[in-house]
């Protein structure tokens, strides 16, 4: 098939693997002991959490900038992203001495739009969605002159990401199958050419959110609607991937997959758990894709690509706390008791007796369905599995006062 005008080739990533080189961390490769007796395969972590700004974003957007004539850095350049796309941005304009204008929409946490400030860009607020934002972005761009940086459909920064896939080849040279976080297509794009075009017979899978996965729909030939509703995985909430990205995906990339958000986030939990490593949801992607059984890996070499690390500390509390519910490490019971002198005593007793920690409680005097007289209690009780739920439940239920369990 001839190629398109504006597509990468490899020597453009070759190139920037050559320019990239020193400017940049080349990530580790970690293996997975856990990971790789848990699914019956060799598997290796390529950690661009541990990247500059945290994620992959600071290889393409360095690249990019280094294409732009002088005349283009005088002006500066202008991107529009709520994330990494926008630190990496950030961070590449100071790294290269020009002027970086940021946009990003309204409702961007206040600890990205800090981490982008530090990098020394100008932020400007706009837009209720990406989109609204993006279409300020442009207009920036040609009302200043600002060179647009866009964050996955461009020839260079695509190259900047595909170094990511000859990282890889020089680290696990046998590797056979990569796993990659998509929404726009940037990352994948790139590794896949890297990956094919050395000759390799590598098998390259993306994982999408179940909620906006406008890849599949764009390969599936039929209406692409982009977004389904909110995803925690914003690394990859992208509701129309470019053009030179769906292009090359086409020709390089062998199968692309959709999770869940609750997928993502225990796998995200389980990352930290086993490997001590923080990740965000998109991230976990390709985590989530193995535990979810849609990739098999046949026993063979495989990377998950962990494409950042940049996640809200609030939303990580979330996760945390919701997968050592899944699994058992924390259970929520609810119990209706006497409002009486001494009877939590009785009842904060009995949970003690059976070894168990309490990890939070709350009274409700104001629960419709609690009886005058009476107070709805809920404890979060941290337990070690199955087995000591059982000898908590037993040791509540001799305290004489009705309880049930509202998650286990």
């Amino acid at each position: 098939m001839p190629e398109m005008s504006g597509l990468p080739a490899i020597e453009d990533i070759k190139e920037a693997m050559a320019f990239l080189k020193g400017k940049i961390e080349k990530t580790p490769l970690l293996y997975s002991k856990t990971f790789s007796d848990l699914y019956g395969a060799p598997i290796f972590l390529k950690l661009e959490n541990f990247q500059k700004t945290g994620s992959f974003k600071s290889r393409g957007a360095l690249f990019k900038i280094s294409q732009l004539s002088d005349k283009e850095k005088k002006a500066g350049v202008v991107a529009c992203s709520a994330g990494n796309h926008a630190q990496g941005v950030a961070y590449a304009a100071k790294a290269s001495g020009i002027g970086a204008k940021i946009v990003m929409p309204t409702y961007t946490i206040s600890a990205k739009i800090n981490a982008v400030r530090n990098y020394g860009a100008e932020i400007l607020l706009n837009g209720e969605s990406y989109a609204e934002s993006y279409m300020e972005a442009k207009r920036i761009s040609m009302t200043e002159g600002r060179t647009f940086i866009d964050g996955f459909n461009d020839k260079f920064i695509i190259s900047g990401q595909g170094t990511i896939g000859l990282e890889i080849l020089d680290q696990l040279p046998d590797v056979e199958n990569v796993i990659v976080p998509t929404g726009g297509g940037g990352l994948i794009s790139g590794i896949a050419m890297a990956m094919k075009e050395t000759g390799k017979n590598v098998k390259v899978f993306g994982v999408q959110s179940e909620n906006c996965d406008a890849v599949i729909q764009n390969l599936s030939g039929g209406p692409v609607v982009g977004s389904k509703g909110f995803t925690i995985a914003d690394g990859i909430a992208i509701q129309n991937p470019g053009d030179l990205n769906i292009e090359l995906i086409k020709k390089y990339v062998d199968s692309v997959i959709s999770v869940s958000d609750e997928q993502m986030a225990y796998a995200l939990f389980k990352l930290l758990e086993r490997q001590k490593i923080v990740v965000e949801a998109s991230g976990a992607a390709p985590l989530a894709a193995i535990m979810s059984g849609k990739i098999d890996l046949h026993g063979k070499p495989t990377v998950l690509v962990v494409s950042g690390g940049n996640i809200d500390l609030l939303l990580l509390s979330k996760i945390i706390y919701k997968s050592m519910e899944i699994d058992l490490g924390l259970v929520r019971i609810e119990c209706k008791i006497p409002d009486r002198p001494g009877t939590l005593q009785r009842i904060t007793s009995s949970i003690s007796s059976s070894g168990a920690n309490i990890f939070h409680a709350e009274v409700d005097n104001l629960s419709q369905d609690t009886p005058v007289g009476y107070q709805n209690i809920r404890f979060s009780i941290n337990v070690r599995d199955r087995d000591h739920l059982d000898i908590l439940l037993e040791k509540l239920k001799e305290s004489g006062y009705k309880f049930f369990v509202v998650s286990n």
